[in-house]
């Protein structure tokens, strides 16, 4: 008996994300890191340059290295099917393109540098999981340690870091895009 026809692909979505973006890294790899300044990263462009507008999206596949790569997978493939089941493939990409493209605007508003990667998104799934166990009327004490822990934990260290280092603003914004898809998709347990 073949042990790989056991293996189920469960969570389409988050397993499609983390295979784009190991091919993403392995192109960066082949290319010594001009396919992400090109495409897997989002920095200040003229509004003429097209790519600047795909960017804005791509910029969640991108990872500098297999370091970058594994400190947000090891979360994304925890929590994401989780939520993938729970709320459905359609819905946990919108919530992913969406972040994505918040997080991108919001650097190319604020910064001039360059950034690439998935903490948007990590942090999106983090708070959203906080409201897996809602029970109609209730708040869960885990969201509010969830927002209290990681987005209090980014302010602070924004206060002291270099202002050029957008990493802990995408941090907040990405939660802060959790928190509001998990209040919209929950409203109704919230009452």
């Amino acid at each position: 008996m073949n042990p790989f026809k056991r293996i189920q692909y469960n969570a389409p979505v988050i397993l499609s994300f983390a295979l784009l973006s190991l091919l993403a890294l392995g192109l960066a790899e082949l290319t010594n890191g001009q396919s992400n300044r090109l495409i897997f990263s989002v920095y200040r462009a003229p509004f003429s340059d097209p790519l600047m507008y795909i960017r804005l999206f791509t910029h969640a596949i991108g990872h500098a290295n297999l370091a970058h790569f594994f400190n947000n997978f090891m979360i994304i493939l925890i929590i994401g099917p989780m939520l993938e089941e729970r709320y459905g493939a359609k819905w946990l990409v919108i919530m992913m393109v969406v972040t994505a493209f918040v997080t991108g605007v919001l650097h190319v508003i604020i910064s001039d540098a360059a950034k690439l990667g998935a903490s948007g998104i990590v942090f999106m799934l983090i708070l959203l999981g906080s409201f897996t166990n809602l029970q109609r009327g209730r708040v869960p004490l885990t969201l509010i340690l969830a927002l209290v822990i990681y987005i209090g934990r980014e302010i602070v260290a924004s206060a002291g870091a270099d202002t050029t280092n957008i990493a802990y603003m995408t941090h907040i914004v990405g939660g802060l895009c959790g928190a509001m898809f998990g209040f919209i998709a929950n409203k109704d347990a919230l009452k």
